[in-house]
This record gives C-alpha cells, structure tokens and sequence, in this order.
C-alpha cells in the first residue's frame, strides 16, 4: 500500500544555487498528486529530493525533513532503502539497453539478493501485469531486448521495473513527454489503477494530464511552492493570482 509523506522546511542547492525553498506539503497515500510549473522552476529537483537523488550530484544539498510514514528518509533509513521504498520513472524511457525485457525487470530484485527463478519469474509476471505489457510481451519476454520495445512499451517497462522491487511511492517525471498521444493514454489509464496500491506524484508540463490524472495538484514558481490544493479547485478557483495567471497562459 502507499504511504503518505510529510516535506517540512525542504531547501536544495547544486553549489551555490539555491533551488529550493522553505517546501512545506502533505502528499496523502494512495492519490496521484501533479506537480505544475514552468521549466526550471524546482518541480523536478522537489521529486528528486524526495527518494534521495538529488544527492547523487556531488554539489548538491538538502535541508529539512521528509517524512514517509513514521521514517524520515534524511536520518533514518540509507538511500538504498529509500530508493527501494520510492520507485522513479524518468521523462525519456531508459530500459537496460543490453538486457532481455524479462533481466529489465528482474535488475532490481538481483541487486537486493534474489535469486529464486521461481520467485523472481512471480515477480516479472506480476510487475508485467501491474504496468498493463504482461499481454504485449510475455511470448519474448526473455528474448527481445527491452530496448527493442516502443516508446511508450519501453516507458511501461521501466514502470513495470519500478513496481517489481515492491515500493510504496512512485515518482513520475514528466513520464509523458516523449510518447504519442496513444501511448500516453496508456500510462494516464495506468496511474489511474496503480493508485490504489501506491502513492503517486507525477511532474508534468500538460496541465489537463493533471487534470486527469491527480486528485491534488501543487504550482511551483522560482523554487517555491505557491500552493497546494484540490485539482478541481486550482484549475477552476486557485487562491493565488501567479497559479492563474500560468493556468491561463499568461506567462510559462
């Protein structure tokens, strides 16, 4: 099941630029939340903090709190655990290009110590299953290299990675952004059946796939969050005149 996750006083640099600033939020489990805003304006960087990538930039800092249940993932579980609990799909598909669909799958369920053909066949099937490809590639599955697949199969896949290691949240970047519209119906239609098993937060420029897809939807503007609220209400009512005014059109 998903977990909720609490940001308190959440900065971030890369060197000397201060990205970040003062991010206080609540992300409830088992709803998809949207992160909206113009490019470069902290969303990714705020999603990355939350399963502890940000820090893989040497330059990179962090203060504050993130809260995942009763764990904050800064003090009290490594990053390896972190990033097991908090599953990230990127905005271009990235499947190991040299192995099968079946080893894409199966990658992080080796690394963490598992080694039951058995299990591990339970895994990929149901992983397949959950990210809606099972029925496209079960009969190559140990054949076809994953970068063999469509984009959008190929971006289904690395969900399908995602899922298999048993997470409770799963970050989106701008998962959309390099498929076709059809391939992108696919993926909303999947956020849609994965929510009542994980917690999800989905980066994206596309404003009525927010709209879509999230029960809540946050506005980031120069690092800041500017506010948080119902999707319905910041896309019909927003309480501050910046989210209008990029909801409109009017810059961004």
């Amino acid at each position: 099941m998903g977990v909720g996750i609490a940001v308190e006083n959440l900065n971030a640099w890369y060197g000397t630029n201060h990205t970040l600033h003062d991010i206080n939020l609540k992300i409830p489990p088992n709803q998809c939340t949207a992160l909206i805003g113009p490019s470069g304006c902290g969303k990714s960087t705020f999603v990355r903090c939350l399963n502890r990538m940000h820090e893989t930039n040497p330059i990179a800092k962090v203060t504050g709190k993130v809260e995942m249940g009763e764990l904050n993932i800064y003090s009290d579980i490594s990053p390896v655990e972190v990033r097991r609990r908090v599953g990230m799909v990127f905005q271009r598909p990235n499947p190991f290009p040299t192995m099968s669909i079946y080893d894409n799958v199966a990658a992080g369920l080796r690394l963490n110590g598992f080694s039951s053909r058995r299990v591990l066949d339970e895994v990929v099937e149901r992983s397949l299953t959950e990210a809606a490809l099972w029925d496209e590639v079960k009969v190559d599955l140990k054949k076809k290299s994953g970068a063999g697949l469509s984009g959008g199969q190929q971006q289904r896949l690395c969900i399908a990675r995602a899922l298999a290691v048993d997470p409770e949240v799963l970050l989106m970047d701008e998962p959309c952004s390099a498929l076709d519209p059809i391939s992108t119906a696919k993926i909303e239609d999947l956020i849609f059946q994965l929510k009542s098993q994980y917690t999800i937060v989905i980066v994206t420029h596309n404003m009525q796939q927010a709209a879509r897809v999230a029960e809540r939807t946050g506005f980031f503007l120069n690092g800041k969050l500017i506010e948080l609220d119902s999707t319905h209400k910041i896309f019909t009512n927003p309480s501050d005149k910046r989210t209008e005014d990029y909801i409109t059109g009017r810059f961004g």
